[in-house]
Formats: structure tokens, C-alpha cells, sequence
């Protein structure tokens, strides 16, 4: 059994990336929220609503525990908090896992969130100057989890094509 586990802060590429690195090495792409949310029968923003936060990351938890346990080949992409609760950082260095960190400057974020502001609703309402401290802070907070990942590829100023190749290299 191997999984291929991204992680790294909301628009830096975990979903785009698993996509495609998926189509190329024919191993399913997994998206932990996706999972989450089939599980609870409830969008992630009905889970936070409906039960707060310390329910999701026990939850989320579970079903990351629940994917790491399958027995086939997967590609998992993790929600931007996971690896910072419920000691999933750990998790990531388990047997037949191969953690790859997807880091991103706070520039390059900001460009990204700044565009799709909309689908995301923890930053939609948020002006320029706050949503660029948002991520700011949320980076430095994070960055010790995200850090105990076995690899870090760094997606600033590369092409979707260019970071797959980067993590073709990682894996071959």
C-alpha cells in the first residue's frame, strides 16, 4: 500500500496538483474534505455550522486515519488545517506514506485566494489588506506542521506541469 499525501495552505495547488500527478502514475486522488463530507452526509461548512469546530477536526481525524488504513494506492489531499490538529502531523510519517509539502510564499497565495475570495467562505468577506494578514499569520502558525512533511516542493512562479514534474522526481 502506498499513499502519496499533499498538504499545504488553501490555494496552493493540492487539488489541482493530485489531479493531474493522478492522471499521470494511475493512483486514485483522494480529497480528505470530500471524504468528510460523503461520511457526514453534510458540507464541511454544515459540519462547522451545525457542530463547531472541535466535532470537524474529530471527524477529520478519523477519516484521515480511516483513509491511511485502506488497503489500496491513493493520492490524499488534505484540508489546509489538517496536519496542525489531533497530532496528524505525525501521521504523515507513517510506513508507506510519502508526505509532500506544497509550499507557497504568502505572495503567491494572496494572488490566488484573491481571485476565487467567493468559494471560499473563511476568506470571502475579507478586504485585501485583512486577507493578506489572514494568510500571513495562518502561514507562520502552520508552517511547523506543514515542515514535518518528508518533502517540500515550492510551487511559486511553476506551472501546474512544473511542480507534477518536481514530484515525479520525489517518487521515482
Amino acid at each position: 500500500m502506498k499513499k502519496i499525501i499533499l498538504l499545504g495552505y488553501m490555494g496552493c495547488g493540492k487539488s489541482t496538483i493530485a489531479e493531474k500527478l493522478s492522471s499521470l502514475i494511475q493512483i486514485p486522488f483522494v480529497d480528505l474534505d470530500k471524504s468528510i463530507e460523503t461520511k457526514a452526509e453534510m458540507t464541511i461548512n454544515q459540519i462547522f455550522e451545525s457542530f463547531g469546530e472541535v466535532y470537524f477536526r474529530k471527524l477529520e481525524h478519523d477519516v484521515f486515519v480511516e483513509l491511511l488504513a485502506a488497503p489500496e494506492n491513493q493520492i490524499i489531499g488534505l484540508g489546509g488545517g489538517t496536519p496542525c490538529y489531533a497530532n496528524n502531523h505525525e501521521l504523515l510519517k507513517g510506513e508507506g506514506i510519502t508526505s509532500i509539502y506544497l509550499k507557497a510564499s504568502v505572495e503567491t497565495l494572496f494572488n490566488r485566494l484573491a481571485h476565487n475570495k467567493s468559494k471560499r467562505p473563511i476568506v470571502a468577506n475579507k478586504t485585501e489588506a485583512e486577507l493578506q494578514e489572514f494568510i500571513a499569520k495562518h502561514l507562520f502558525d502552520r508552517s511547523y506542521y506543514y515542515n514535518q512533511a518528508e518533502y517540500k516542493v515550492t510551487v511559486d512562479g511553476k506551472s501546474i506541469d512544473e511542480t507534477v514534474a518536481d514530484i515525479m522526481t520525489i517518487l521515482s
